[in-house]
């Protein structure tokens, strides 16, 4: 939405009662989650999720790529899980190969597993997939491509990529504004 990226205009306070319940629902699903309430899986290996508080491209994948090469030069075996946004495979979790479609696993997760050759694991629950890298011993380490306000996954490190020119926009929780979490998620 442009509006977002203007300065904040009388009638976009209408959103502001659904932003409002949005912002309710988000807080109350990480409160549940960091209270125990909701459960939420430790994988053995540590687990660093790559995400963002606002909505759009913010170059989470680039920088996972960049990441991955990182990692490996520093001797670590990583592995990518993603919940495949745009693929719909027949099982789940799918370990990508050679063959992989986009329409099985999404477009993202096609890409960066031909531009690294590493194991990438698609599965919307992430979890699951980084289970499966972890019991199938493939890598060392793993690296979520979003997934910021997926909690049902414990993190050991948390890395929120912004875009350096749309940065927050308004300001504002969606719909009044891009924002997935209020700012103080950043904290």
């Amino acid at each position: 939405m442009p509006f977002w990226y203007q300065p904040t205009r009388w009638w976009i306070w209408i959103l502001s009662p659904f932003s409002w319940l949005f912002f309710v629902i988000a807080s109350s699903r990480r409160f549940l989650y960091k209270k125990g309430l909701l459960s939420s899986s430790k994988n053995k290996l540590p687990v660093i999720v790559v995400g963002n508080i606002s909505v759009g491209g913010n170059g989470k994948t680039p920088f996972v790529i960049w990441l991955c090469e990182w990692l490996i030069k520093q001797g670590y075996r990583p592995g990518i899980i993603s919940r495949g946004y745009g693929g719909k495979s027949k099982v789940y979790p799918l370990l990508l190969g050679k063959t992989t479609s986009g329409k099985e696993a999404g477009d993202e997760p096609v890409m960066i597993f031909k531009r690294l050759g590493i194991p990438v694991v698609v599965d919307p629950v992430r979890s699951r997939a980084a289970a499966y890298l972890s019991e199938h011993d493939l890598v060392d380490i793993i690296v979520t491509d979003d997934g910021l306000q997926h909690y049902a996954l414990q993190r050991d490190l948390e890395i929120v990529v912004v875009d350096g020119k749309r940065r927050f926009g308004n300001q504002h929780v969606m719909p009044m504004g891009p924002l997935r979490e209020p700012l103080s998620r950043l904290k």
